[in-house]
């Protein structure tokens, strides 16, 4: 199989990101894994590299080291690192709030803007994994909707700066996927629920419990990270990549609820996280 050439995949020791060095590899692309700790890298990965993306120092050295492993050309980046923060908004911290943007925005952008030079240089892609939660928000999301909003309109923009220039920006936006956010997510917001004050703890009682049991739902139903693997692949090689990959069908239905007036959407939300009845 021919070498397609190089990409770089964060956040690629669990879920999306490992779905998808997985699947490159086997499309005979050369794959470099950004992982938090040795050992966590997949292991058909060519090379991986230690980044939090976070931390501006780590992005640096990361990034240097992955531009002298693709000798200064780089086919691809996907940015996939990310976290959910979640809990109600009075009961999160601005820190909480900076914590959810440094990883699922900031960090995303500086290891973009020092990679460019080498995705100019072979004319490659940009393949961000934004969410469908970057199109329809949900109450007790707000930190985690407000990073892929952002995310969306950062790709949108780009697109059109670098599209003259040889270089296509695509986002992809999963439903709900089967990964291990799911349980992070819950619990950062158990975390965030107990330090409520009991005021705060009785004004959203019964909101988080039906959020907690909309949550197992969607949960339930989760689709395989495989398929987002193959939407990234898609986009790093198709020779007319769509703008944006949605992929799995809760996803496709909330993008058409999402162009509903918002008095409609914010029903359908309500219904969604009416709380289970009491006993």
């Amino acid at each position: 199989m021919a070498d397609k050439g190089w990409v770089f995949v964060t956040g690629a020791s669990t879920g999306i990101g490992r779905a998808s060095v997985e699947r490159l590899v086997a499309d005979g692309w050369q794959v470099v894994a950004g992982v938090r700790r040795d050992g966590d890298q997949p292991p058909t990965s060519t090379a991986h590299v230690l980044i939090d993306v976070s931390d501006a120092e780590q992005v640096a050295t990361a990034t240097k080291q992955v531009l002298e492993l693709c000798d200064g050309k780089l086919a691809g980046l996907v940015n996939n690192a990310g976290i959910s923060v979640a809990g109600p908004f009075e009961g999160l911290s601005l820190d909480d709030w900076r914590r959810q943007f440094d990883v699922n925005f900031f960090g995303q952008i500086e290891v973009t803007q020092r990679l460019l030079p080498a995705l100019l240089a072979a004319s490659g892609r940009i393949v961000n994994i934004g969410s469908i939660g970057g199109r329809m928000a949900s109450p007790f999301l707000g930190p985690y909707n407000a990073s892929k909003f952002a995310v969306r309109a950062w790709t949108d923009a780009m697109r059109a700066e670098l599209a003259p220039h040889g270089v296509r920006a695509v986002l992809v936006e999963p439903g709900s996927i089967a990964t291990e956010i799911w349980r992070k997510g819950n619990d950062q917001a158990d975390d965030v629920l107990d330090r409520l004050t009991p005021e705060q703890q009785q004004r959203y009682g019964r909101q988080a419990a039906g959020a907690k049991k909309a949550a197992a739902m969607v949960e339930r139903n989760a689709i395989p990270a495989t398929k987002v693997g193959a939407a990234v692949a898609s986009a790093l090689t198709a020779r007319r990549p769509k703008t944006h990959y949605v992929v799995g069908t809760d996803a496709r239905v909330q993008a058409l609820l999402a162009k509903l007036p918002a008095s409609a959407t914010d029903k359908v939300v309500a219904a969604m996280m009416r709380p289970p009845k009491e006993s």
